[in-house]
């Protein structure tokens, strides 16, 4: 390798507004420009091209991986994708050379085809994913093939925008996603009527529940059961500039996704603003690093059913000042895990480290 910086690409599914690619955006962006010179491919377009572009890092928006690696020359080549086997779709980086190929394992799971073995590391972004790993197939996740790098948030923004002094309506709450089924669960509209007949008791005052991302079912089940002066369904967000905007009018987050979550980033983006979670654990080997993220009691609450998400939501609704002290108590945990410049640059590290063993560098 000459003196110049060492080229970097990025290889993602899409460039649309899921966590995957909101991760390769941060890791573009973050990484130091004095050592690398990033770029990203991806065979479609969409809206995190744009603040790529406009953040100046270059994209490349082709079917052709392999024309791409032929013009940039990378040095490393970091492909974001669920870890199963995709075939063929390592073949270009094998063809073209590259010297270092690095993976981000959204969700853990287990690659056993020969292309595999192309990987120089694997990126598991939650100790739980790491651990399942491990258990299912009988491989230590361990250096040099395997490490965990959890997903990177922007902790300093949120500090900024969401600061800890500002006022926050004591009656609301919200939920954010992609309006997808695939990130719903029943748990997070359920405990909605156990809650209107409090207040219609009088045990509890009337309250806000905002929704970005809400499904058709849950829009049905709102109007089934009258509940429309307690929702309110929300236009999806892209930047995080927007996103704080939301939580800043919030008191709290409620997140509840049959699936689980490999990482949970709009999670860990309420905590770095300062919002304590309720969130609810996954059965069987499905993704849990939702406990990863909130502990019980001190940034959150874990609830397993409707009537505990109801007493979670009820219990943060009347002790707004516990509901602080475990938002700040969340803002901490995230600063100190997930600070997107931290995390870039410990990723910066594993990209040397493993031209070093190449003898790239």
């Amino acid at each position: 390798m000459d003196n110049n910086r060492i080229r970097v690409l990025q290889v993602s599914p899409s460039l649309d507004l899921g966590g995957t690619e909101k991760v390769m955006q941060s890791f573009a962006v973050n990484l130091d420009n004095n050592l690398f010179e990033t770029a990203v491919y991806s065979p479609v377009d969409g809206p995190r091209g744009r603040i790529l572009r406009k953040h100046g890092v270059a994209t490349f928006i082709n079917a052709d991986l392999f024309s791409v690696l032929l013009k940039f020359r990378p040095d490393v080549v970091h492909i974001h994708r669920a870890g199963w086997a995709e075939p063929g779709s390592l073949r270009p980086i094998k063809l073209a050379e590259i010297p270092v190929l690095v993976e981000t394992n959204v969700f853990g799971r287990h690659d056993p085809t020969p292309e595999a073995n192309l990987i120089d590391r694997h990126l598991f972004v939650s100790q739980f994913c790491a651990a399942r790993f491990e258990k299912v197939n009988s491989i230590p996740a361990v250096t040099p093939k395997y490490s965990v790098l959890y997903n990177p948030v922007d902790t300093d923004f949120f500090a900024e925008h969401c600061p800890a002094d500002r006022e926050r309506p004591l009656n609301s709450f919200g939920r954010i996603s992609r309006a997808d089924k695939g990130k719903w669960s029943s748990l997070a509209i359920d405990f909605l009527p156990i809650l209107e007949k409090q207040v219609k008791s009088g045990m509890l005052q009337p309250f806000l529940y905002s929704i970005i991302g809400g499904i058709p079912e849950a829009e049905q089940f709102v109007a089934e059961h009258n509940l429309q002066k307690y929702v309110n369904f929300l236009p999806p967000v892209l930047t995080d500039a927007e996103i704080s905007d939301f939580l800043n009018s919030i008191g709290f987050l409620v997140h509840a996704n049959d699936t689980g979550e490999s990482f949970g980033l709009v999670i860990a983006e309420a905590m770095a603003a300062g919002l304590p979670v309720i969130t609810h654990p996954s059965k069987g080997l499905r993704d849990n690093a939702q406990l990863e993220l909130v502990e019980h009691g001190e940034t959150g609450i874990v609830a397993s059913d409707s009537h505990e998400f109801a007493q979670a939501v009820k219990f943060l609704l009347t002790h707004p000042q516990k509901a602080r002290e475990m938002g700040e108590k969340g803002r901490a945990k995230a600063a100190k895990l997930f600070r997107a410049q931290d995390i870039a640059a410990k990723l910066g590290s594993i990209y040397i480290e493993l031209l070093k063993i190449k003898n790239k560098i």
